[in-house]
């Protein structure tokens, strides 16, 4: 079938299960084909091919509201609802984007890139529905790796309490990003091996109906058979006993047992769950056999072999950085525990994970209780290391308060991908935390100019005894800089001039360093003489050096690739305010005040002004501000 000449999904009442069978193919190959160029997130997408196009056949969307947890699983249905033909633009600036977007179109009822939100928003979006007195279906479709996450579950309680018609589609792969963790998955493995109940236990009901009524005492009867029955067949009665109807488990490949089921989850009153078994990569045998997660989310690939297409880089990826050198102060300090949500590969924690399997803990998609598992090992005089991408440590950001930061707690924080990541688009940018930590009393924050400060930072982060120490570091390599054999200790708060100055200064961290130096070195070439200072303490700030340079009436330019709202360059502000420096001249570049789409990194620095070209713009006009004032 033409994949290009698809506008919404209506065509699909028409088809056979023959015809819907061969439009799988033709999806599979279609995403097979594109994302070998564009990258994006395969894996999860393969698998739910036969369930989305089941869906959308059963359904009306948007009258009825498809709400997709995570949001990464929704090619597939971008597909069927006329996005075809964007997909050679698939997570590229100005494209279509990885993750639903009600922009794009009317069939994204709900935006989403962080996991475990559909079933609150499929909540509110039932009630709304009952308010208005509106006849429609809500069918939130969540992952069994997002269903461990606590909103998820405060959810489902919420739901069966309230007796909401809602249809919650369990897609039960057995992963999320790596191999799910924790309690309730185990419970989903007995219930995908317990076999079916529902139809026994319908045709049961049906045949009590039949008998003549003799009172109460039979139907009372009747239902403790009933309840009997459910124990028996099902290992495990945890949706049961929450108020759902349970149905399942369901091949999420057959496209008899989704029809089957799905019209039968209809006609039920109240909230039901349609747990449906799907494989990971179905269709790509290189996907197929992935078991920790390496095809979840991909760069373009070689579709024959299944290789990835990589630049030839000799620097350490900035993940396998951190938790490597974590790892090599784990053999000498026996107190240094590991935790994550799930981050796992993604934090390149497979090392540690290895040669420390009792002080490695994956706690899966609860980034909250990460937290606090970690401020807890730290009343125990235990370094915890909590291994987390940036926009996904906002999910914690009240554990970061009352747990940690509150008690002063010697809790390790490794901030992966801070600044901006490119493909992932604005759910995933992690340009917020620094406005969110640096208010925060006792905490450190930190972010090295390259690697071998890295190491540095990581074991300083470890010998720190004083309270919570973040280190920020970036997506991707390093510079390939030389490594220091012995690690050292860096004093807090000091900062580094790199480069000597006197006609203005440049205040950045981090990734913004080479911009800054190269802004200087352009600028030296015009008659100007720049300094350059590496504030690799975003919090405490180095107060001598930034005094020195307010008294000398230097003109300051900060660069942070982060939110300027609350940011870094908002505490030079405050710290000249606060020291009698009103007349000082300070700029700032940075992250505008709005969220940040997808693209490369360069692109988007190039949209939001954040280049060599534009730092020397602006160093020329503030060193023009100061002779004037002068």
């Amino acid at each position: 079938m033409d994949l290009l000449s698809i506008k919404d999904p209506s065509f699909l009442k028409e088809l056979s299960i023959k015809e819907l069978e061969a439009l799988s193919q033709d999806i599979r190959q279609f995403l097979i084909e594109k994302l070998s160029v564009t990258g994006g997130h395969i894996g999860p997408n393969l698998g739910v091919v036969e369930l989305t196009v089941a869906l959308h056949k059963c359904f009306d969307s948007p009258k009825d509201k498809l709400i997709w947890d995570v949001g990464h699983q929704s090619y597939v249905h971008k597909i069927l609802t006329g996005r075809a033909s964007e997909f050679d633009t698939l997570r590229q600036y100005e494209g279509l984007c990885g993750f639903p977007k009600r922009n794009e179109s009317e069939h994204d009822v709900w935006e989403t890139g962080h996991s475990s939100t559909s079933l609150s928003a499929a909540m509110g979006m039932a009630i709304a529905r009952d308010l208005k007195k509106e006849k429609s279906h809500i069918i939130p479709i969540i992952g069994d790796g997002a269903l461990t996450g606590g909103m998820a579950l405060e959810a489902l309680n919420h739901i069966g309490h309230e007796r909401k018609n809602i249809l919650v589609i369990l897609n039960d792969n057995e992963m999320s990003i790596a191999p799910n963790v924790g309690a309730l998955h185990n419970v989903l493995t007995r219930l995908r091996t317990a076999g079916k109940y529902n139809w026994a236990k319908d045709e049961l009901e049906q045949l009590l109906k039949k008998i003549p009524a003799v009172g109460g005492k039979l139907a009372a009867t009747a239902e403790r058979i009933k309840d009997s029955l459910k124990y028996l067949l099902v290992s495990g009665i945890f949706f049961e006993e929450l108020g759902f109807t349970y149905i399942g488990p369901v091949d999420g490949h057959s496209y008899e047992n989704l029809f089957d089921h799905l019209m039968y989850a209809k006609k039920i009153d109240g909230p039901v769950l349609l747990h449906v078994i799907t494989k990971k990569g179905k269709g790509y045998k290189p996907a197929e056999r992935d078991k920790i997660g390496t095809w979840h989310g991909t760069g373009p690939y070689k579709i024959e072999t299944g290789d990835f297409v990589k630049p030839a880089i000799t620097a350490p990826a900035w993940s396998k950085l951190v938790s490597e050198t974590v790892r090599k102060l784990a053999r000498k300090d026996d107190r240094i525990v590991a935790i994550t949500p799930a981050m796992a590969v993604g934090s390149k924690l497979e090392g540690f994970t290895s040669e420390f399997p009792d002080r490695m803990y994956d706690v899966g998609i609860a980034e909250q209780h990460a937290a606090t598992v970690a401020a807890g090992l730290a009343t125990q005089n235990m370094k915890p290391f909590l291994a987390i991408y940036s926009t996904f440590l906002q999910r914690a950001y009240d554990q970061l308060v009352h747990d940690i930061s509150r008690q002063n707690l010697n809790v390790f924080i490794g901030i992966d991908r801070a600044g901006l990541v490119g493909a992932d688009g604005e759910t995933h940018q992690g340009v917020f935390d620094i406005a969110f930590l640096r208010h925060l009393p006792n905490m450190v924050i930190m972010m090295p100019k390259d690697e071998n400060e890295g190491q540095h930072m990581v074991y300083t982060a470890l010998e720190y005894n004083d309270g919570p120490i973040a280190l920020r570091f970036p997506r991707g390599n390093g510079l390939g800089v030389p490594m220091d054999e012995t690690l050292k200790t860096i004093p807090i708060g000091e900062w580094e001039v790199l480069r000597e100055g006197k006609d203005a200064s440049i205040v950045t961290f981090g990734t913004t360093i080479p911009m800054a130096m190269e802004a200087s070195r352009q600028l030296e070439k015009q008659g100007y003489s720049i300094q350059v200072v590496n504030a690799r303490f975003i919090k405490p700030l180095d107060k001598e050096l930034l005094k020195q340079l307010l008294e000398q009436n230097m003109p300051i330019l900060t660069i942070e690739e982060a939110v300027l709202l609350g940011g870094f360059g908002s505490s030079v502000l405050e710290f000249a305010h606060d020291n009698g420096f009103h007349h000082a001249v300070i700029e700032r570049m940075g992250i505008p005040d709005r969220f940040i789409e997808h693209g490369s990194v360069d692109e988007l620095l190039r949209e939001i002004g954040l280049t060599t070209e534009h730092v020397v713009q602006k160093i020329k006009t503030i060193s023009r501000k100061k002779q004037k004032r002068a």
